[in-house]
């Protein structure tokens, strides 16, 4: 029914995925949409936040149909000069069936949910069917969430408590290095997306819950404690391993890997390296020449 917690959630989510975005990024979605056949293209990261073109714009296309690669997402790297300025994008490209799976927490996965409770825009899409499954998988992931957000947290707390239980679990599980307290700057920096999320995506999952003021308690049986904590302990375990696989895989697979590493290079040690057919065909046998240049330049210029 249409005022169900379900369709709240919804309502919520979709009015988030409507967020403003420059008219730059709002071209480059529709030209990765229309060149992939995709269903729905989303923008997210601090570019989203923030506004700005600087750096790296982060995306995921959505494909109609079956997931092609068993790894996924498959990840690739673009760069447009427009008006002059250099625009440079990381696209990871999955089909929806299988990230609405994932945010779902119907697959192995830790990563998919995790990103996406937190904000996104969706900034393109085929058609109003595509548009539906999209908020409804990011829904999806915002339900997984605070479920095992309720497992996490405490007995009772506020709801920033919860979330920072949640993402600390979370990050610990994945095989890369965030800064002690990078959950707390996630809920800073989107107060406003975080806030009042949480009981609205547990009514959604019927989940219980009393509150008093501005503390939450979630009423979760004792059974259904340990299935949540069993669940995320599963995933857990794979989070690194899966991780390193992606890895791997991006290793050989990233499309525009070496221009990309370029780039990172320059904007880390101001070392300009030129990304020759060889370096772009062999990003990985190119890595320690590339690595000994940079030393040396910088060596040089220090001397």
């Amino acid at each position: 029914m249409s005022g169900s917690p379900a369709a709240a959630l919804r309502a919520r989510i979709a009015g988030a995925l409507d967020a403003p975005v420059d008219p730059a990024v709002a071209a480059i979605a529709a030209e990765l949409g229309e060149e992939a056949g995709a269903r729905a293209v989303l923008f997210y990261g601090s570019n989203l936040r923030t506004g700005s073109l600087e750096g790296v714009l982060d995306f995921y296309v959505l494909l109609p149909g079956p997931q092609r690669e068993r790894i996924w997402p498959r990840v690739s790297y673009r760069e447009w000069d427009r008006d002059g300025t250099t625009l440079r994008a990381k696209i990871a490209t999955m089909a929806l069936d299988t990230f609405a799976r994932a945010a779902a927490g119907r697959s192995r996965d830790t990563t998919i949910w995790a990103r996406f409770v937190q904000p996104s825009g969706l900034v393109w899409t085929n058609d109003e069917a595509s548009r539906a499954g999209v908020i409804e998988a990011i829904a999806g992931a915002a339900q997984t969430a605070a479920r095992l957000a309720a497992a996490l947290g405490p007995a009772q707390g506020r709801a920033e408590d919860f979330w920072r239980a949640l993402f600390r679990a979370t990050y610990e599980a994945e095989f890369r290095v965030e800064k002690a307290g990078r959950e707390s700057d996630i809920l800073s920096v989107n107060a406003a997306h975080f806030d009042g999320l949480l009981p609205l995506a547990w009514e959604a999952a019927g989940i219980a819950f009393g509150r008093n003021g501005d503390l939450l308690a979630p009423r979760l049986a004792e059974s259904e404690r340990r299935r949540l904590l069993a669940w995320w302990r599963t995933r857990a375990r794979l989070g690194k391993p899966l991780n390193l696989l992606r890895l791997a895989k991006a290793s050989t697979t990233f499309d525009g890997a070496a221009a990309y590493a370029a780039w990172k290079v320059e904007r880390h040690t101001g070392v300009r390296v030129e990304v020759t057919p060889w370096r772009e065909k062999h990003p990985l046998l190119a890595a320690p020449g590339v690595l000994w240049r940079v030393w040396r330049t910088r060596r040089k210029a220090h001397m």
